[in-house]
């Protein structure tokens, strides 16, 4: 499967091929497909990013590479000579491909992921207490090749950790052996038990337990004052649920960190504005925070190499063979077939 193939808008054949072309005003020739099954004639455009636009391709992809690199919303309106509604535009159709690129990933199979969870926080809106702020940032990152597999923020409760746990169940499914490594936050484990789980039958009196799946590890790092709790101390490392017996117990305590993530957490706020310091530039709404967060997924797993692997995240991960540039990001196929 291509990310690139061009599919029939109405039934979703592959079977489709050139049957001409038109002259566009700032973008040159463009190819027309015609279905070979529906006999439907459409544009390569047809239910891409590019679909009704007419801006030059260079410079929507310069606006979006400048937001990507930590420009403010309304300083790259101002540097591009572009309206907000054009820019918010451009960001929603963008912020679309994360859905289609996260199935893409899932449809491939894995033999071993190490993953590392840890949050962030911003403002969102105005200043407001610490546990009522709706900027928490829940991050998932493979640790060999840096793919982020889930990003989203929101008030930090229960639906927070829910959302990224369901990302994991699905990668789990995917993968022969994964490990999920946190630092001082039971809510990873315990909601990733709660949704994904098996029985073992001993045939023993009594109820059978409940483990994680075999070839599923879950290990906490208890940090400082996480460590001191009221009349017991914790360990500093532990397992926090039941392992399934046939699991190979190959993690020694050094590997329990989530430095590869906080590392990006770092860079995560040199890269967004919404999330740098002092500064009067945070998100006004969840929505408009979860969006950049989404363009900041495609692009960091897609388009840009890692500074430290030298190589695209989804490359790395052996989804694809090279990066893909912003044009071809463009050219993504977002349409719901009929």
């Amino acid at each position: 499967m291509s990310i690139n193939q061009y599919s029939c808008y109405s039934c979703g054949s592959n079977d489709c091929k050139v049957s001409g072309h038109y002259e566009t005003c700032e973008n040159g020739r463009r190819q027309l497909f015609r279905c070979n099954a529906c006999h439907r004639i459409f544009s390569e455009t047809k239910g891409t990013f590019l679909a009704g636009l007419r801006k030059p391709v260079s410079l929507i992809a310069q606006v979006l590479k400048s937001r990507s690199d930590g420009g403010s919303f309304n300083a790259t309106c101002r540097v591009f000579n572009i309206a907000k509604n054009t820019l918010l535009d451009w960001e929603h159709r963008f912020a679309n491909l994360r859905d289609i690129l996260l199935i893409y990933t899932l449809i491939h199979t894995f033999i071993s992921q190490i993953i590392e969870g840890d949050e962030l926080y911003t403002k969102v809106k105005k200043n407001k207490p610490v546990e009522n702020c709706e900027g928490w940032t829940i991050v998932l990152m493979d640790r060999a090749t840096r793919f982020i597999w889930e990003i989203k923020c929101g008030k930090k409760d229960r639906a927070l950790f829910f959302a990224g746990m369901k990302i994991i169940k699905q990668v789990i499914e995917r993968t022969e052996d994964i490990s999920l490594f946190t630092d001082g936050e039971r809510r990873y484990g315990k909601i990733l038990f709660e949704i994904c789980n098996e029985i073992i039958y001993s045939g023993k009196r009594g109820r059978p337990p409940k483990v994680l799946p075999q070839g599923v590890k879950v290990r906490l790092k208890n940090k400082g004052s996480q460590r001191r709790k009221p009349g017991r101390r914790l360990p500093k490392y532990e397992s926090p649920q039941n392992e399934h017996p046939l699991t190979v117990q190959d993690i020694s305590n050094s590997e329990i960190h989530a430095n590869h993530v906080e590392a990006f957490n770092s860079s995560l706020r040199r890269r967004n504005s919404a999330y740098r310091r002092k500064t009067n530039t945070y998100a006004k709404t969840t929505d408009g925070l979860q969006r950049t967060l989404d363009i900041f997924w495609v692009v960091h797993n897609f388009i840009r190499p890692h500074f430290t692997t030298k190589q695209v995240p989804a490359v790395a991960l052996g989804i694809l063979d090279e990066g893909i540039t912003w044009e071809e990001a463009f050219t993504v196929q977002q349409f719901q077939f009929n």
